[in-house]
């Protein structure tokens, strides 16, 4: 027991300098040259202005998108699926010249494939929409070309999405420019 007093004694003796050095630098150890220097500029705040606009006109770096290629590569892949997806010969509801066109995969017994369907037929009563409608199973080389592995999914001109959506957000893509 009594030689774990001096042991401890020391290890506490240790960690007291880091402590203080964890607080931060005292103020009395501030250089002269440094409290000059913080001084000067205080006291004279335009001779950063050449600073700043040297800051200001910095080019920033391109923000980096991790998910460009996969992107580029659904986008090709549309391309190339939309004489299959927007064929007015396939069932569907709204005007074969419709503005808007939609392909919406769905299966049997979906109750929010049925959703969907309904949703989407009251949105072509309120945009320029053509809807078409794919069978998951009837077209399933079509939707596995896509990635398409959950029904309900939608498919527009430059994008897909994935299971069901509410109206408001159907809405939003609809509506954008």
């Amino acid at each position: 027991m009594n030689r774990l007093k001096p042991a401890a004694a020391l290890f506490l003796g240790l960690l007291t300098p880091v402590s203080v050095q964890a607080g931060g630098a005292l103020p009395q150890s501030r250089s002269p040259l440094g409290e000059a220097i913080r001084e000067t500029l205080v006291q004279n705040p335009d001779l950063l202005a050449p600073l700043r606009a040297q800051i200001e006109r910095l080019e920033q770096p391109a923000p980096i998108n991790i998910y460009s290629d996969d992107m580029a590569r659904d986008l090709s892949a549309l391309a190339r699926a939309a004489p299959r997806l927007y064929d007015p010969a396939l069932p569907g509801f709204g005007p074969s010249g419709a503005a808007l066109q939609i392909a919406l995969f769905t299966r049997r017994d979906c109750a929010e494939c049925d959703r969907a369907k309904a949703d989407l037929r009251a949105l072509s009563a309120r945009f320029d929409l053509r809807v078409t409608l794919l069978d998951m199973a009837e077209h399933a080389d079509l939707a596995r070309d896509l990635g398409l592995d959950m029904a309900p999914s939608y498919v527009f001109g430059d994008m897909m999405l994935r299971g069901a959506m509410p109206v408001i957000v159907l809405e939003r893509y609809l509506s954008r420019d």
